[in-house]
């Protein structure tokens, strides 16, 4: 193994799905890539959102900055197809985005319609499923994918409904990409961060009190923040962990691991 460059990333290209704003926890993956040396891309959802996307991605030297709504037919595409063009490949992949209609994500899982269901999982997991296979082609010398995830995946945490089936979904769906992709070099993470202030996050019943009581359990004695989740990523993306896939790795200050 060479010794990497330094900054360790420097000259690596990553793509950011799900920067909102300042709190967002793409913003402080983007962030740690930046850091660390990458060159980044960045992604808004619609042009509602671009005024509270652009800043911090003109602040961290952003080369790309295009809309991404998953749902919209060939948005995908063009944003894959704008990097081809500009940087011929790709380094690093990050998926954090999520929804599920308020009326099915508030009502419990018996209550989850359908369509509730179907939007949930289509956003939150099968994009990322499509990303994966629009991104690989780009990952020549081999890559990195990330997708975020949360402790109702394994585990029951009320008020999570709906989410829970689709982020276990999503776990899985990164185990099987791993074993696809490992044989081109390509890592995939699924990263379950501790409950965090986000907007996506806002939308759950009692958040505050799910907060509270993460901070307590946690060996560490606080939660994780947005930096913490950027760091956790920007090392496994680094040589340093050349051999590690397809696990969930847990940024909770140890939560996960006291019943």
């Amino acid at each position: 193994m060479q010794a990497p460059p330094s900054p360790v990333l420097a000259g690596k290209k990553a793509l950011v799905v799900g920067v909102a704003n300042e709190h967002s926890i793409a913003t402080g993956c983007a962030r740690a890539f930046r850091e660390l040396g990458a060159d980044l891309a960045i992604t808004y959802l619609n042009e509602k959102a671009r005024p509270h996307v652009a800043p911090h991605a003109e602040a961290l030297g952003a080369e790309i900055l295009a809309p991404l709504d998953v749902s919209v037919p060939g948005q995908l595409e063009a944003v894959f197809e704008e990097i081809s063009r500009r940087w011929g490949r790709l380094d690093i992949l990050v998926h954090s985005i999520a929804f599920a209609p308020k009326e099915d994500l508030q009502g419990g899982l018996l209550n989850c319609s359908a369509e509730g269901f179907a939007k949930a999982m289509d956003v939150s997991c099968h994009s990322f499923v499509r990303m994966a296979k629009l991104a690989a082609p780009l990952m020549r010398q081999g890559g990195s994918m990330f997708a975020m995830s949360y402790y109702g995946a394994a585990r029951v945490v009320p008020n999570y409904n709906v989410m829970g089936p689709v982020k276990a979904a999503l776990e899985a769906s990164c185990r099987y990409l791993a074993h696809e992709l490992g044989p081109q070099g390509i890592r995939v993470h699924a990263i379950s961060p501790g409950p965090l202030k986000t907007r996506a996050a806002s939308g759950l019943k009692d958040f505050e009190l799910l907060l509270a009581e993460a901070a307590e359990r946690a060996p560490l004695g606080e939660l994780a923040d947005i930096m913490d989740v950027g760091f956790a990523c920007a090392y496994l993306a680094t040589p340093y962990a050349r051999r590690v896939t397809g696990g969930t790795i847990y940024v909770d200050g140890g939560a996960n691991i006291v019943a």
